[in-house]
């Protein structure tokens, strides 16, 4: 015998049914809403970083392109850099064979006066030939060589003495690094520039505010700009 089921029953497990249906339904759009937010977000972000990765590269392709420039103008200005040492070289030997007399320099005053004449000479050339680092301290002091060898209280020794001492420094120069702040003519304008002197082989600068970098190019007796 068949079993009939009430209408009330029937009824009520369709209501079950369409309930359970639209649950479904919803959770599903919510759950797809959340897949769709998070990709778009993925997105953003990728976006975000790939737009990094090319500023990064071209701030590389840049920097690869300033070191190219630098190191070009470093084999050119190593091989003058050479040539100078050899110069400063063969001064110190000299005076080094001076220097051993010292204490008979009375006997050999005509001898030294002429020779500490022709040092200065040798150290202004040299100066104006070099690369024109602190270029008015460097000047004032053969400037106050040049004086000192006219006053007539000052002993023979005391005059060499100082004219060994400017060589010692200019020698110094080709083996140390330095920074220190400046002047520079930009483009007709007198502009406060940081310098950076590697040895004699290198003179960079850079202006305050990173729009002006340049190299000293000392074949051609100016400067290169980097940027």
């Amino acid at each position: 015998m068949r079993k009939i089921t009430p209408p009330f029953l029937v009824r009520h497990s369709a209501i079950l049914l369409s309930a359970s249906f639209l649950f479904s339904t919803t959770s599903i759009a919510a759950s797809v809403d959340q897949v769709v937010g998070e990709n778009n977000k993925a997105n953003v972000a990728a976006k975000q970083s790939q737009s990094k990765i090319d500023t990064i590269s071209q701030q590389t392709d840049k920097l690869f392109n300033e070191y190219k420039v630098v190191s070009k103008e470093f084999d050119g200005l190593r091989v003058y850099n050479t040539q100078l040492e050899k110069q400063i070289a063969n001064q110190l030997k000299e005076m080094e064979s001076i220097n051993s007399s010292i204490d008979q320099v009375t006997v050999i005053e005509r001898q030294i006066v002429p020779l500490m004449l022709r040092m200065i000479d040798g150290l202004k050339q040299f100066v104006e030939l070099d690369v024109p680092f602190l270029q008015e301290e460097r000047d004032e002091r053969i400037s106050n060589l040049d004086q000192l060898m006219e006053r007539a209280d000052v002993s023979v020794a005391e005059k060499f003495r100082k004219v060994i001492e400017a060589y010692q420094i200019e020698s110094e120069y080709g083996r140390t690094i330095e920074a220190y702040r400046g002047t520079i003519d930009i483009a007709g304008n007198q502009r406060e520039v940081d310098f950076l002197r590697i040895g004699r082989v290198s003179l960079m600068y850079q202006t305050d505010d990173s729009k002006f970098s340049g190299i000293w190019d000392n074949e051609r007796k100016e400067k290169t700009g980097l940027l």
